[in-house]
């Protein structure tokens, strides 16, 4: 099993799928003109992008944490998010590996976030990319195959095979 891990946010991948840190000198190495997710992960019939956001971070400032979270809610870090994404899917299709459907997927380590709010955030993040084409109509080739901004209980309860879950809880066990 691969774990791949930022600060305290981790995900786990099964024997067979593989990811790889992005978002570093070593994989991307263009950090002074394109962002990057933070990780892409290989599935058969898909690629993931993967950003983390972990505000309830137990290291954490509770007034960076309250900031934080104001500016998510409010739509302000959706330009930053976008430009990963499309920095990242370039930097991919440049490369001759963006050969499959790409979801991208914000995991926001917050457990104060609704359903709700993650929903809103995600539909705001899919106008951004865009998902849809001029006039709401499907891109003859698409560059991304949908979008979805979750916490952990989503992220779980979609990506049974991908848990996510804190590096400090696993330390505790």
């Amino acid at each position: 099993m691969t774990v791949l891990a930022e600060d305290d946010l981790q995900i786990s991948l099964p024997t067979g799928i593989t990811g790889r840190k992005f978002d570093d000198e070593t994989s991307h190495g263009l950090s002074h003109c394109m962002k990057a997710v933070d990780f892409i992960i290989e599935l058969a019939d898909r690629t993931l992008f993967v950003e983390f956001k972990d505000p309830d971070n137990p290291n954490a400032n509770p007034k960076d944490r309250a900031a934080f979270l104001k500016k998510f809610m409010s739509g302000a870090i959706d330009s930053d998010l976008k430009t990963k994404y499309r920095d990242s899917w370039l930097y991919e299709y440049a490369e001759g590996r963006a050969k499959k459907p790409i979801y991208y997927l914000v995991l926001i380590g917050a457990s104060s976030l609704s359903d709700a709010d993650l929903l809103t955030r995600t539909e705001a993040l899919k106008r951004q990319l865009p998902v849809e084409g001029p006039n709401n109509r499907p891109w003859k080739k698409p560059f991304v195959a949908g979008c979805a901004v979750m916490n952990f209980a989503a992220w779980n309860r979609t990506l049974t095979d991908i848990p996510a879950s804190r590096v400090s809880r696993e330390k505790e066990n």
